[in-house]
């Protein structure tokens, strides 16, 4: 491989990084898309979203400029955290269709060039599943396929005390017991997801054959679900208290040393990644990818690449949450500078990075960063450099409705509290229905009452409208989809610089290609800046994209002394081929403040 990272100066101001010229791989290149399948399109009008819904919009993803979608679980679930509790990995939830809507989508989704991922959930299964059933009835088969302990003795007589003090992820004990077995399971999320053994080679093998069965049925790949939950100590020796959260039964009241990020975890990942090169060669055809989520230190996060000797490949994309963990609303450009770079300085050599700005788990983007800046950060997902993974609506700025009530909340890490303080733990605002139209319950669906409420804004914030808007947030997605596919965006170098405290600006550069330029403004003052800092550059630019209330016009001549920014402005030039594009083509300027 070529190397991806030759140089960074170590000021936060400024980031210069070389890259690669090589033709990259599907994966690396295209732009992929998160579908919560049940909020997405509803085709039966009971009120959730399903395959066949999913199916009758690709169009839509196409139309966007989208290569792969991966779908959060559709697996066949109890629902108890909305398909992450799967009782059965190689059936349909029926609430989604079934294994012929599913083949149905596949085969659209390769008609439209558009590459289906999956979640994989392989940390826990469903109390449901057959595994955990016949683990509990102490079945010889299945007997160590969970994580059981006989707790310790109670001194006042009586059942055994739980274990240790674990707590789980969603609020409360990581243990529940078991009167038929007489033992403690271990779940590191609701009592409903007991934790598979991961200990037990069988259990390796198992899931190991989930994939090749999902990978037969014609997917691309695999997101895998909280990765480093996979291992804990086998001792099982209580975890340290955090003075800084006294609720004994919050997650953050213990720092996590024995339960996340254990070395075994990689072995596995390392494992699956074999299997998926395995099957390519075995079976033919495109890459089949990993893609990894694991909120965690940056040293545990970069191993998931690949291991410390360089012998062992892993995930092709772990998460980057950097812009989720470290950035927000009031941000400055340092920060996003140093946010960049840290990811960067990181990364091993000759590995690709990944911009993820939301999901299901987190507030949505316009939310987090206020509406203005979504064409903004859409930009810089889709420009930087490397994956850009967008959840479904962000493509037009859907916010979280963050008034759902007490009675309507769905979610499991909210219900395991309470009236007064769910809204604190609550995901659902920002897994609400997609805004479709300004029809009934947003095109989404027919029912009477949706699985969770739509938010009301959809009479304005629609799709439908957005596409037929003279100027959008859409259409600029559309326009830096088109734009990625330039291939200075694709092998280009970049440099990173904070040009003030609210200016950011980042430049793109292919030797023998064009060169892009690209201002944003996220602060709510005006401002004017000067790209005299890239040397580069000529002294004309000229506008090839704008946000939809940019004050250019594509074609417009701006002259590289001065840029003037209206507040939340969003540009992009070309310099144009010239003999001094050596490193870099895509400037990226943004304002970051109030």
């Amino acid at each position: 491989m070529r190397i991806l990272l030759l140089a960074v100066i170590l000021n936060w101001n400024l980031l210069s990084i070389c890259g690669d010229e090589e033709n990259k791989d599907w994966w690396q290149t295209t732009v992929f898309y998160q579908i919560y399948p049940r909020s997405f399109q509803d085709s039966n009008g009971d009120g959730i979203g399903d395959l066949k819904g999913i199916t009758s919009r690709l169009d839509h993803l196409k139309e966007a400029g989208v290569g792969a979608t991966w779908l959060s679980p559709i697996f066949k679930s109890p629902m108890v955290d909305f398909g992450y509790d799967i009782s059965d990995y190689l059936s349909i939830q029926e609430e989604y269709g079934t294994m012929e809507d599913f083949d149905e989508l596949i085969a659209k989704a390769k008609e439209l060039g558009i590459k289906i991922i999956l979640d994989f959930v392989p940390n826990h299964s469903s109390d449901k599943h057959e595994w955990f059933i016949k683990s509990e009835a102490k079945d010889p088969e299945y007997i160590d396929f969970y994580i059981w302990h006989d707790g310790k003795p109670n001194p006042d007589g009586g059942r055994n005390l739980e274990p240790n003090n674990w707590v789980s992820v969603f609020y409360g004990s990581a243990w529940t017991w078991s009167d038929k077995r007489q033992q403690y399971y271990l779940h590191q999320f609701t009592k409903q997801q007991p934790d598979l053994n991961y200990r037990n080679p069988k259990v390796v093998e198992r899931m190991s054959d989930v994939l090749r069965f999902w990978l037969k049925k014609g997917v691309y790949g695999f997101r895998v679900d909280a990765i480093n939950h996979l291992f804990e100590v086998e001792d099982f020796i209580d975890e340290p208290v955090n003075a800084f959260d006294p609720d004994p039964k919050s997650y953050g009241h213990l720092f996590h040393y024995y339960t996340v990020d254990l070395n075994e975890v990689y072995d596995v990942v390392y494992q699956w990644r074999d299997l998926l090169d395995d099957f390519k060669k075995t079976h033919g055809g495109e890459t089949r990818i990993m893609m990894t989520e694991a909120y965690a230190n940056m040293s545990f996060v970069m191993r998931y690449y690949e291991n410390d000797e360089g012998t062992r490949k892993g995930s092709h994309i772990p998460f980057n949450f950097l812009m989720i963990s470290d950035l927000n609303g009031d941000s400055t450009a340092r920060d996003f500078a140093h946010t960049i770079s840290k990811w960067m300085n990181y990364m091993p050599v000759g590995f690709t990075a990944n911009w993820v700005m939301g999901n299901h788990d987190n507030s949505r983007v316009a939310s987090r960063y206020g509406v203005e800046r979504i064409d903004a950060l859409n930009t810089m997902l889709l420009t930087l450099g490397g994956v850009g993974i967008t959840y479904n609506g962000e493509e037009f700025g859907m916010v979280d409705y963050k008034n759902i009530s007490w009675k309507d909340t769905q979610d499991p890490a909210a219900c395991n509290t309470n009236p007064d303080v769910y809204q604190k733990y609550s995901r659902d605002p920002e897994r609400t229905p997609f805004q479709w139209d300004n029809t009934k319950n947003a095109g989404f669906s027919t029912a009477d009452k949706t699985w969770l409420p739509v938010n009301p804004n959809y009479v304005d914030l629609n799709l439908k409208a957005e596409k037929e808007a003279e100027h959008s947030h859409f259409k600029f997605y559309q326009k830096l989809t088109k734009l990625r596919q330039h291939k200075t965006f694709q092998n280009g170098n970049i440099k990173v610089q904070a040009l003030s405290k609210y200016v950011f600006a980042f430049v793109r550069e292919l030797r023998d290609s064009d060169t892009f330029v690209v201002v944003i403004n996220l602060g709510a003052n005006a401002e004017e800046v000067s790209l005299k800092p890239f040397k580069t550059l000529h002294d004309k630019l000229k506008v090839v994209a704008a946000a939809p209330t940019s004050q250019y016009h594509e074609g417009s001549i701006v002259s590289i002394n001065s840029v003037p920014l209206d507040s939340y402005d969003c540009v992009i030039f070309t310099d144009g081929a010239t003999e001094h594009n050596r490193d870099f083509i895509d400037y990226m300027v943004i304002t970051v403040g109030k």
